[in-house]
């Protein structure tokens, strides 16, 4: 009768948490029911903790991003961006970048498409000190094919009224989930495309990927900030 008393017990998981024969001699202390609401509990309070998180980490990455589009904006895609704010938009980089929601972004298909140039430290393709380039600068990825093509318009003299498109194909070699070798193939500057020298390389290094902005890392230290076209 003691071990049929104590079977239902268990079986039940009831609020009760003693059973005893009906002798009175023997009583036994049953531990489920504590524990299910001790494991309910502990489970509550993880799904309430990572909630919490989720929603921290949403808002800190909403506002990093917001940060640096509007300096990006600010400073004319870094074109005329001050030193001050070259350290504010390293800053902000830097700390979304440990935000990362996509851990393996040359995996991910969120990588591929046309991506706007909002921000970069690139001199040479900012056109610093040459011809303007105008309107948006956008590099194409394609991680099925490993091709790549950035394209831009440059106004060319007189007075930059000649407005010339330009671009450059690339094919890529990835090295681990997040970086890539660039080898570029040709050049095209209106009609004219010419082959690209093998000299002519570099390096990609995805370091942030969501579905409407990616942060990049150059091989020669420079960054790059691109949103989804």
């Amino acid at each position: 009768q003691n071990s049929h008393l104590l079977e239902m017990n268990i079986a039940m998981t009831n609020t009760s948490f003693s059973t005893s024969n009906t002798s009175g001699r023997t009583k036994t202390t049953s531990n489920i029911s504590i524990v299910s609401v001790v494991l309910v509990l502990g489970l509550t309070v993880v799904q309430v903790s990572c909630f919490n998180i989720g929603i921290i980490t949403q808002s800190k990455r909403s506002q990093l991003k917001s940060e640096i589009l509007q300096l990006s904006t600010e400073t004319k895609r870094g074109l005329v961006a001050t030193d001050e704010q070259k350290d504010r938009m390293y800053s902000f980089f830097q700390e979304l970048e440990k935000y990362n929601p996509t851990p393996k972004p040359l995996k991910s298909k969120l990588v591929n498409g046309d991506w706007n140039l909002e921000y970069t430290t690139s001199d040479s393709i900012l056109g610093k000190g040459g011809f303007p380039r105008v309107g948006p600068i956008v590099q194409r990825i394609d991680t099925v094919s490993l091709k790549a093509e950035n394209s831009e318009t440059v106004a060319y003299f007189p007075f930059g009224l000649i407005n010339v498109p330009r671009k450059v194909s690339a094919k890529l070699d990835p090295q681990s989930d997040q970086l890539t070798n660039v080898q570029f193939e040709r050049f095209s500057i209106g009609p004219v495309g010419f082959d690209a020298p093998d000299s002519f390389k570099g390096s990609l290094d995805v370091t942030y990927l969501d579905e409407d902005l990616r942060l990049t890392r150059g091989d020669k230290g420079n960054i790059f900030v691109l949103t989804r076209m």
